[in-house]
């Protein structure tokens, strides 16, 4: 191949993952217009000369101008290890299936000074975010790459369009589950100490920059990824004593927890699961403050259908939806059962809802399962169905219909494994809209547990949960230095399939449902399972969106002006 004598610079978008070893696909058109508020994202890909050792390759500072240059923030696109890139029986949609090194993490950069690696492909992502209406317009974004010993190496140009109008907020619900012993374990906090308190905070507002608009609530410890047996770090909200009466409660954590939800814009808040996961066969972990000290009074010890359950249920659901009606009126309250029953399963699901259904009567009780047989039934009223398995519930016109993927939808569906394409992850904001789902799900906002939380594991070094599920399945950002959460390239993509969905909701609203979809799915061929892995699609179709959304916003105007 030759030695290579000058610097390599290529302007990449933002679904291109750039690995060390080949050269990435350019950016070949300009960025896709935005609103004001939403981000643009792009990738600069850099690859020095050739270098015998480290002292040989300099480093370099970016400088950015430009009109939006005051609303761009660059970080650095680091490699993670991923040793578990795909179940067997995955599809032929992957960037690799090997164990390796993978472009993730998006990693502040102090005084944007770049230490480049030799013989190595790398990138750095920038973010471009205006929200002053005066700045609206057709802008530019000048870059440069200025080498600690040559000068100048790299001058190039991005231009965007911001529209001076905005989105609206994302109207369906979608959450990504948020575990509270992760960030206990990973910072070494006591659990709800004023220092894990805060970063509590710093992840619920990250949370909500993804639009998500739903936190899953520990009022008791979640009944989830939990060993048979086993149990997690206790991480109740909902303080418990017990009297010579019966039970006490005591609900002030619950509620500096729903002022910090509503701080973030999150309106939705989903109660913990009644009953463990996988066959609702016995109960959370709960723990009750007694004349003896704490005292886990419930879990995998004590059965589902328990009297002794029944009489805490009796006792604490009443006073805590007249708490949740009191102190969270203007929001909206999930509860749910259990996690991901099997139809095999059915009996015992339905036997623990009977459990708790008359003192849910008349809230929304909603339960990740694939099987149409619980809907049939009437086990559950609103399905959280595996994209994989949507078909039957779409057929029959399930509605309200929410959906999820996780590590088993590898095959044919979008997802946001690392190992995967970025279209496989920016495809979800299309779908969601175009097939009127109600909500979507995910299990792992911030697992950093091993598979079953058998013990914590390190992100940085371990994005598998200990092999358990394919990289990435298990988390959207990392855990930063002091509480502070650091997004991954699959954060900044998903993002991006929100936004699309908020301005085909925009378009929706000024004209009709069938114009919108028509701009993503013009030959009605877009399904869960089938749609586009050509990075050009996404950007075509938002520019039209966005076209017909500006064109359709001028003539309102105009006619009200008339």
């Amino acid at each position: 191949m030759g030695t290579r004598r000058s610097w390599s610079f290529v302007l990449v978008d933002s679904l291109e993952k750039v690995f060390p070893d080949r050269r990435p696909r350019p950016l070949d058109a300009p960025l896709t217009s935005v609103f004001l508020g939403e981000v643009a994202s792009f990738q600069l890909a850099f690859l020095p000369p050739h270098a015998d050792q480290l002292v040989d390759v300099e480093t370099f500072t970016i400088e950015v101008d430009g009109p939006a240059a005051a609303g761009v923030v660059v970080r650095s696109v680091d490699l993670v290890p991923v040793s578990l890139a795909a179940y067997d029986g995955h599809d032929e949609h992957y960037l690799s299936t090997r164990p390796g090194l993978f472009p993730d993490l998006l990693a502040p950069l102090p005084d944007r000074v770049v230490q480049p690696t030799i013989g190595s492909w790398r990138a750095l992502w920038f973010d471009v975010c205006v929200d002053d209406p005066r700045l609206a317009g057709a802008s530019s974004v000048v870059l440069r790459a200025r080498g600690s010993r040559s000068g100048l190496l790299y001058e190039g140009q991005v231009e965007i369009v911001v529209h001076p109008h905005r989105l609206p907020a994302l109207d369906i619900v979608n959450t990504h589950w948020l575990h509270v012993d992760s960030l206990a374990q990973y910072y070494d906090l006591p659990v709800f100490s004023e220092e894990l308190w805060r970063v509590l905070d710093a992840f619920v507002a990250k949370a909500s920059e993804m639009d998500a608009t739903s936190v899953l609530t520990p009022t008791w410890t979640p009944p989830l990824d939990t060993a048979v047996g086993a149990s997690r770090l206790p991480v109740q909200l909902i303080d418990i004593a017990e009297t010579p009466h019966g039970y006490d409660f005591e609900f002030d954590k619950l509620g500096r927890w729903l002022e910090m939800c509503r701080r973030h814009g999150i309106m939705t808040i989903e109660i913990a699961h009644f009953f463990t996961q996988w066959g609702a066969t016995a109960t959370p972990a709960i723990y009750v403050e007694t004349a003896r000290g704490v005292e886990q009074r419930f879990g995998w010890h004590v059965p589902a259908t328990s009297p002794d359950y029944r009489r805490l249920l009796e006792q604490l659901v009443p006073p805590l939806r007249a708490f949740l009606a009191e102190h969270w009126a203007d929001g909206e309250v999930v509860y749910h059962v259990s996690d991901e029953p099997a139809v095999e399963m059915l009996a015992g699901y339905g036997a623990a809802r009977e459990v708790v259904a008359d003192l849910l009567e008349g809230c929304l009780v909603v339960d990740a399962l694939s099987n149409h047989a619980f809907v049939t039934t009437g086990a559950v009223a609103v399905p959280v169905v595996a994209t994989d398995a949507v078909v039957p519930f779409l057929e029959n016109d399930v509605r309200p219909l929410w959906v999820y993927y996780c590590c088993a939808q590898q095959r044919g569906v979008a997802n946001r494994f690392i190992a995967m394409p970025s279209v496989r992850n920016r495809a979800l904001g299309h779908q969601l809209f175009a097939f009127r789902v109600a909500g979507f799900l995910h299990w792992g906002f911030n697992f950093y547990n091993a598979h079953h939380s058998t013990h914590p594991v390190d992100p940085f070094r371990d994005t598998c949960a200990n092999d358990g599920f394919p990289g990435g399945d298990p988390f959207l950002v990392y855990p930063g230095p002091d509480g502070t959460p650091w997004e991954s390239i699959r954060f900044r993509v998903f993002c991006q399939a929100m936004a699309d969905h908020r301005a085909l909701q925009l378009l929706r609203d000024l004209t009709d449902f069938e114009t919108a979809r028509a701009l993503v799915d013009p030959d009605g061929s877009l399904a869960f399972d089938h749609f586009s892995y050509d990075p050009a699609h996404y950007a075509a179709s938002r520019e039209a969106v966005n076209a017909r959304v500006v064109s359709a916003l001028e003539s309102r105007a105009t006619t009200s002006s008339a």
